[in-house]
C-alpha cells in the first residue's frame, strides 16, 4: 500500500514493490551454507534490521527532542517564524534525501519543536488550558488509530487512499485560498473562512477541523503501514529514521489541528 507521507514515499525501504532487503550477492558455497547452518539464528538487531523496537526507539528519542525544544519556544515565541523556515527546510531535504540522517531527522525535531512550542504559548495566552486539551486529544487520537491498527481491525485501502489523497488536495487549495483571503483583507476573522458560520451557525472551522481530523488519522493508519512493511522487508535499521520522521510529521499536524479546533470552539463560545 503506497502511502501519501512523502517521508515513505519517497525511500524504497517502505515501498510494497520492493525486494527484500537480504539478498545474496553470489551464490553461496557448500561450506558457507554449511557454516551457516552450524550458527545460531541471529536477531534482527543483529542483523542490523529495522524492527519495530528499534524504530520505536529512534521515534521516542525525536519526540524527546522537540519536547525540549518546545519548552525553550514556549518561553521565546519570537523564535515561531524563523523556527518554522527552517523546519520546512529541513523536512524538505529529509524527504528527498536518499539515506536517512539521524542528526537531519533531530535537527528537524528541534526546529520544529520551537515552532510547535511558540505558537502553542501563543495559544495558551489567548484560550488558556487550550494546549492541555490538544495535547490530550492528540495522545487520544494516536493511541485509538495505533490500537486499531495492531488488532487489525483497521488496514489502509487502495480505494481509501485514493479518496484521502484526493481530499488532501481539495484541502490544501482551500488553505491556500483562505490564507490568501486573510493576507489581502479580504476577511477579517481570526481563522480567515473557517471562522464563518456554516450548517446551524456552527463554524466551517469546526466542520472542516474535524474532517481534517479524520485526514490525519488515516495518515497515521498509512504510516504504521509503512513500518510495519520497512520491517517485514528487513530494511536496514537506518531506516528507522525515516519512519521516527514520517510519524512525526503526521503527530505534529494532527496536534495543530486539534490546537486550531479547539481555538475555533472557544472563540464561537
Amino acid at each position: 500500500m503506497a502511502t501519501s507521507n512523502p517521508a515513505f514515499s519517497n525511500s524504497p525501504a517502505f515501498s510494497q514493490s520492493a525486494t527484500k532487503a537480504i539478498q545474496w550477492t553470489q551464490e553461496p558455497s557448500a561450506q558457507q551454507l554449511d557454516e551457516l547452518y552450524a550458527r545460531s539464528s541471529a536477531t534482527p538487531d543483529q542483523m542490523d534490521r529495522m524492527t519495530y523496537e528499534n524504530t520505536i526507539q529512534k521515534t521516542v528519542l525525536a519526540f524527546v527532542v522537540l519536547l525540549a525544544t518546545a519548552a525553550v519556544g514556549w518561553f521565546i515565541p519570537a523564535l515561531m517564524i524563523p523556527a518554522a523556515i527552517v523546519g520546512f527546510v529541513l523536512a524538505l531535504v529529509n524527504i528527498f534525501k536518499k539515506k536517512p540522517s539521524p542528526a537531519l531527522v533531530l535537527a528537524y525535531s528541534a526546529a520544529q519543536g520551537l515552532f510547535v512550542g511558540g505558537i502553542s504559548g501563543v495559544f495558551e495566552v489567548e484560550y488558556p488550558g487550550i494546549v492541555t486539551q490538544a495535547v490530550i486529544g492528540t495522545f487520544a487520537v494516536v493511541g485509538v488509530t495505533l490500537a486499531l491498527f495492531a488488532s487489525g481491525r483497521i488496514r489502509a485501502s487502495k480505494r481509501a487512499t485514493k479518496i484521502f489523497l484526493v481530499a488532501m488536495v481539495g484541502y490544501m487549495v482551500f488553505s491556500l485560498i483562505n490564507m490568501g483571503l486573510m493576507l489581502f483583507g479580504v476577511t477579517d476573522s481570526a481563522f480567515g473562512l473557517r471562522s464563518e458560520p456554516g450548517p446551524f451557525g456552527i463554524p466551517w472551522g469546526v466542520l472542516i477541523g474535524v474532517f481534517v481530523i479524520l485526514l490525519a488519522s488515516y495518515s497515521l493508519v498509512l504510516d504504521f503501514d509503512a513500518v510495519k512493511t520497512g520491517v517485514e522487508r528487513g530494511a536496514p535499521a537506518i531506516y528507522g529514521w525515516t519512519a521516527a520522521f514520517g510519524i512525526m510529521v503526521t503527530v505534529i499536524w494532527l496536534y495543530l489541528e486539534i490546537l486550531r479546533l479547539l481555538a475555533i470552539l472557544r472563540g464561537s463560545e
